[in-house]
């Protein structure tokens, strides 16, 4: 028998728990709760270790590479990704007050429901104090790789790493369709769920226009750069798009993406490096996603998103998401602790951005992975120095 896919489950678990929270006992939809309340409270614990034994190889694993070329593709990378999530903020801010009317507006923290055990996990650290000993771990790796071709913490963090992403993979990914049935019990015990669902469905349409918009934007850059007709370009990368809407990964995407290209006539030598890279790197599509659904959530709790305080988080969040496209959803599993830390949102909050993000995560891996031609384009005019050459 077929396995059943992530999305379908969530969509199971957000229906399951709208029937729960309708039609039965309260009881039973307290028990559901409990469940959620424990695993909010677990990915809580989990959060700063996320951080770390994501950011802490893929910054070690820079130490591979080296000069300029390295230099100027994490450069448009991080520009790339942070100018796409302030443009989403912009525009998030102006059209989603309009989808989100006053009488739609409801309290995203609200509980119809209470949990029948009280349990609490305290995280090791704060996610500040992950970020900074990532950072310091990270770069302290990476620079003694030049000096040593092998390191026991190196290694050490790699096996760190593997299991953080097991766990995220064999407890996380296969619990959360019944975390999200509770969460969606508890607003449909409180009235809220249709109207959530309702905003959102709009939110997701626009989230899909942005993305379209910013990969338009990105091969217009480049053909300034090339000459390559921007159209032209972005219909050889059509391959990659569609297998990333599949794969929801894009380091699954890597040898599709890789191909494609190489049709728009980037240099072996340059896709060989940038592309694996900037698999890694450069998720403008994430961000644009995880920006858009936050100043939804954000306004539907009757919040006023403030660009000040959405500014670090999108300037941490093109950092936090190092290395994590090799793992499912795991771009809003790094952005966890930047949406409480920074935003402040609430464990409902945040339960609610993850089934949200996790919808459509193929889009934004399909934008991710897009861009990366894009930059392949603008690295290898610099590489070869035949800018405007290309037709």
């Amino acid at each position: 028998m077929k396995k059943i896919g992530l999305l379908p489950r969530l969509i199971l678990g957000i229906l399951g728990g709208m029937l729960i929270g309708f039609q039965f006992p309260e009881w039973m939809g307290n028990v559901l709760y409990t469940f959620t309340h424990i695993f909010g409270e677990f990915l809580g614990y989990i959060v700063p270790l996320i951080i770390i034994s994501f950011i802490v190889p893929g910054i070690a694993d820079l130490g591979k590479k080296a000069g300029r070329l390295l230099a100027g593709t994490a450069g448009l990378a991080y520009l790339s990704t942070v100018t796409a999530g302030i443009i989403a903020f912009f525009i998030s801010i102006f059209i989603i007050p309009k989808i989100i009317t006053d009488g739609s507006i409801v309290n995203a923290a609200a509980s119809g429901l209470s949990p029948v055990i009280e349990l609490e996990i305290p995280a090791i650290m704060g996610v500040m104090t992950a970020l900074i000993t990532a950072f310091i771990f990270g770069l302290g790796i990476n620079h003694i790789r030049h000096e040593k071709s092998y390191t026991l913490l190196y290694q050490a963090m790699n096996e760190f790493r593997e299991v953080i992403v097991l766990t995220i993979k064999k407890i996380i990914i296969p619990l959360l369709p019944i975390h999200i049935a509770g969460i969606f019990a508890d607003m449909a015990a409180s009235g809220e769920a249709f109207h959530i669902l309702g905003v959102f469905g709009q939110v997701f349409l626009l989230i899909i226009l942005m993305h379209v918009g910013y990969i338009l934007i990105q091969y217009s850059i480049a053909a300034l750069r090339t000459g390559i007709h921007p159209l032209k370009a972005i219909k050889n990368m059509l391959p990659a798009y569609f297998t990333a809407l599949g794969t929801m990964s894009s380091a699954a995407t890597i040898p599709v993406t890789y191909r494609s290209t190489l049709r728009n006539q980037v240099s072996d030598e340059t896709a060989d490096f940038v592309i694996p890279l900037s698999a890694t790197i450069h998720l403008a599509g994430s961000t644009i996603t995880l920006v858009a659904c936050s100043v939804a959530v954000l306004i539907i709790g009757d919040q006023t998103p403030q660009f000040l305080n959405f500014l670090p988080f999108i300037l941490l969040l093109a950092v936090t998401m190092v290395a994590a496209p090799g793992v499912p959803g795991g771009a809003v599993m790094a952005a966890l602790g930047l949406l409480s830390s920074i935003l402040g949102f609430t464990e409902a909050q945040t339960g609610l951005m993850i089934a949200l993000y996790m919808a459509q995560d193929g889009f934004g891996t399909a934008c991710n992975i897009t861009g990366d031609g894009a930059i392949a384009l603008i690295v290898d005019s610099f590489v070869t120095k035949k800018p405007n050459a290309k037709t």
